[in-house]
């Protein structure tokens, strides 16, 4: 019996010691809803976790920072980084030095500019971005068709220029204008609020200001959709007479889907994209192999389906 108990102990110790990993996490800026719940969800994934240990940065949207931060995990002795690009054209910088300190990178969110040539001891886990913009847009263009429109002007809010995710989901808005059934559709003007609400507020105050009729707005992100509400509520405009599109299902967002002011949003598991890329770090760094890409569903809300992911962002 004893023999016994000491082998389930000497088991757990090694299992323990087999899972204890130290985890640098560079988070592209804190000061960000989608972010935030990414970030939390490592965090407590880690918490769940024996022996896993992250160390957790913000590089508050500076390239330079993050690059030193990476560096800095270097130094220290981490198992394995994790990294939420400031700058998706500026990953490869930041993949050669953890090549060549031989310490696991995972990109997370955002989609490196070297994806598609990430060593063996490097990954991606995100989102198809393919599916984000080309949801919305869908529905979008749905509402605009449900309410007999044969023509409809909107504004399309980007965000960071910079960023992979804006870049794809405002192709994705143009792709979905392409298509026949919904080439009624027309954009007046597209400009970048980098992600910002107070910054899309401004930018949907300035367009109101021009006094252009339109139909609608189509926006990277949830807090640039909420942005562009809050300047035409400002404005008395009656939010039915408008469609208004946004991408994350943010907390935020769904109260305002549930106001009767945001018609629709592209959910995006923030937290399981969290848990999936500190999973991922942890294989790479006890040398198993993973995906380079791995993509966890983007799905469509509407207030048809709202009450299914309430408790989920």
């Amino acid at each position: 019996m004893k023999k016994l108990l000491l082998g389930v102990a000497i088991m757990a110790l090694m299992s323990s010691s087999a899972l204890a990993a130290k985890v640098g996490v560079s988070m592209a800026k804190f000061d960000d809803n989608f972010l935030t719940v990414l970030r939390n969800g490592m965090i407590e994934q880690a918490k769940a976790m024996d022996g896993v240990e992250l160390q957790v940065e913000d590089a508050q949207n500076d390239v330079a920072k993050q690059l030193d931060q990476i560096k800095n995990f270097v130094a220290s002795g981490v198992d394995a980084i994790i990294v939420n690009p400031v700058d998706t054209s500026a990953t490869q910088a930041m993949s050669d030095a953890a090549a060549a300190a031989k310490v696991p990178l995972v990109y997370v969110n955002r989609e490196p500019v070297n994806v598609d040539t990430l060593p063996e001891s490097q990954a991606f886990v995100a989102s198809n971005e393919v599916e984000s913009g080309t949801l919305e847009t869908q529905e979008v263009c749905r509402l605009f068709t449900e309410a007999g429109k044969k023509e409809a002007n909107v504004y399309v809010i980007m965000g960071e220029l910079s960023n992979q995710a804006a870049v794809q989901r405002t192709k994705d808005i143009d792709d979905v204008i392409a298509k026949p059934e919904c080439s009624f559709i027309k954009i007046i003007d597209k400009q970048t609020s980098n992600w910002s609400r107070d910054e899309a507020q401004n930018l949907m105050t300035n367009w109101l200001s021009t006094g252009k009729p339109f139909d609608g707005v189509i926006a990277n992100n949830d807090e640039s959709a909420i942005g562009a509400i809050q300047a035409m509520k400002a404005a008395n405009i009656d939010m039915k007479s408008v469609v208004v599109g946004g991408v994350d299902a943010t907390q935020d967002a769904l109260a305002a889907m549930q106001a009767g002011d945001l018609d629709a949003t592209v959910f995006q598991d923030a937290a399981g994209q969290g848990a999936g890329a500190l999973d991922a770090a942890l294989k790479l760094s006890k040398g198993e192999k993973v995906e380079r890409k791995v993509y966890i569903p983007f799905q469509l809300v509407t207030p048809a389906n709202i009450d299914k992911f309430l408790k989920k962002n």
